[in-house]
């Protein structure tokens, strides 16, 4: 399933690459956010909540003159930070990632306005890579590999400055059982559920 994904994942990188003409525009920038991450589980004995964390990295942009139309690729850290509650117990749940998501975006360009402010929507998969700690406690662990889909919207003001928010719907398990341990007495898997906030500049 998680090879599924990530082939699906390439492949849609590459048909980005070939549908952006030679005369695209190029930009480099930095960007930096706010991370809201809550893990879905699936079960009614654990309850999880939002946590705040932070995202930070670069970013280059690609897009198709006239249609508006393109794609930006970034190279983020980000912080999660999640708890959940497990026979009264609270159980912390901090994680580190190296995030890398590929985001098809479209600007809505008004001639009389685009100079100053140019708003956009972005929709894309992303695959992020634990840095962190894997096992958590004795009974659960982090996956290596987390594979989310992200829809986005935002703002560019003066073409230079990004500010965005977008919704990661996670699709493979970040959290599950060390295998032949439950404390539950049941299999448990939780898929993360994020906002995230941003402020790119770009060059």
């Amino acid at each position: 399933m998680k090879k599924t994904i990530l082939a699906a994942c390439a492949a849609f990188m590459m048909a980005l690459v070939a549908a952006v003409p030679a005369q695209a525009q190029f930009h480099f920038g930095i960007k930096a956010g706010l991370d809201v991450d809550r893990l879905s589980i699936n079960s009614k004995l654990f309850d999880s909540d939002n946590r705040a964390g932070f995202t930070g990295g670069v970013m280059i942009e690609f897009t198709a003159p006239i249609i508006n139309l393109g794609f930006d690729l970034s190279a983020m850290y980000v912080r999660r930070n999640s708890q959940f509650m497990v026979a009264n117990n609270i159980v912390k749940n901090d994680r580190d990632y190296f995030e890398i998501p590929l985001n098809l975006k479209y600007k809505l360009e008004v001639p009389a306005i685009a100079r100053v402010i140019t708003p956009f929507v972005t929709t894309g998969p992303s695959v992020a890579f634990l840095t962190s700690r894997k096992h958590i406690e004795k009974a659960y662990k982090n996956n290596e590999i987390d594979v989310a889909w992200n829809f986005g919207f935002g703002v560019e003001l003066f073409r230079k400055v990004q500010l965005a928010a977008s919704y990661g719907l996670g699709l493979t398990k970040a959290l599950e059982n060390v295998p032949g341990i439950s404390i539950s007495g049941a299999d448990i898997e939780g898929k993360n559920r994020y906002w995230t906030v941003t402020a790119a500049y770009l060059f």
